[in-house]
């Protein structure tokens, strides 16, 4: 479990992580989010003792992980997948973290294939490409078979099929009662991983709790009702109080009633119904929505 208390950090007159007091707890998966220069990876750093906080603490297990003589058995991490030295082969990358944690080097050649990089294990790294140097990544934070894992942009430079990997990896790592933490820009892939989100904006706390629940926070929840009879069902919906306007394929979006009452009515006109859906924010939407007051660095539109 991962724990920050009041964790801040300024950097003379900047707050980059501002009273931030959150747990993030085992058997799910938790998506780190923020706009950039939200204070994500400081935050990251100072957890795992990289960066100082001016005051707070931020603990994992009940400690602070410098504070733990073999770290890499407590919390493994991938924060940056380039700071490798690229002379070195991959097998010897992974040996030298295992020798430095008291880990068995039968230990790196298994890591090595679940990443998918055993027949990639005397290549030098720097003939790696970035998806491989994430695979890397993984593998060293794998390394200890730690029960904390920390993920900063796992996702970058991987295709389609690496992209999957890691989604079922982090889900397969969760079930096994593991705390899972992932930052990351890219909003789609953490919505098919995460189970709860941990959203700051200019350091401080936006949001901390479910993926739904955060979603529905953007908005209220439309539904969606294709039919034929789009006109007559438009005003007996108003009438109803709902709120109706035209969506695509002339479809109708309704807010203000469920989607069975929208039924009910529909079959007391007899108006046949092709579509009766419900809608809600994605992700990306609710995320713009409730982050857009904390984005440090927006773009203008010239004319």
């Amino acid at each position: 479990m991962i724990e920050l208390d009041g964790l801040t950090r300024r950097y003379g007159r900047v707050t980059a992580v501002d009273d931030l007091t959150l747990t993030v707890r085992p058997g799910v998966v938790t998506g780190f989010l923020g706009p950039n220069g939200a204070g994500k990876s400081t935050t990251l750093r100072m957890l795992l003792g990289l960066t100082a906080p001016s005051s707070g603490t931020a603990v994992i297990g009940g400690v602070r992980f410098r504070g733990l003589p073999r770290g890499l058995r407590h919390a493994g991490a991938l924060l940056d997948a380039g700071d490798v030295h690229g002379g070195r082969s991959a097998r010897a990358h992974l040996a030298a973290l295992a020798r430095s944690n008291g880990i068995g080097y039968r230990r790196v050649d298994e890591v090595l294939g679940q990443v998918g990089l055993g027949d990639a294990a005397a290549r030098r790294v720097g003939g790696f490409s970035l998806g491989m140097r994430q695979r890397l990544g993984i593998a060293a934070a794998l390394l200890g078979d730690p029960p904390v894992l920390l993920f900063d942009e796992p996702f970058n430079g991987l295709d389609p099929e690496g992209v999957r990997w890691v989604r079922e990896l982090f889900r397969r790592l969760a079930a096994e009662g593991r705390t899972v933490f992932v930052s990351s820009h890219l909003m789609g892939e953490v919505e098919h991983c995460a189970d709860r989100l941990v959203v700051i904006g200019r350091g401080r706390l936006i949001a901390e709790e479910s993926l739904e629940e955060f979603a529905g926070r953007a908005g209220r929840a439309e539904v969606v009702v294709r039919t034929p009879g789009s006109t007559m069902l438009a005003t007996a919906l108003a009438d109803a109080g709902a709120s109706v306007r035209p969506d695509s394929g002339g479809a109708l979006a309704v807010t203000g009633l469920s989607a069975e009452r929208i039924a009910e009515l529909a079959l007391g006109l007899r108006i046949p119904l092709h579509q009766l859906t419900t809608r809600t924010a994605s992700l990306e939407e609710a995320f713009v929505a409730l982050t857009a007051a904390d984005v440090e660095y927006a773009a203008r539109e010239t004319r």
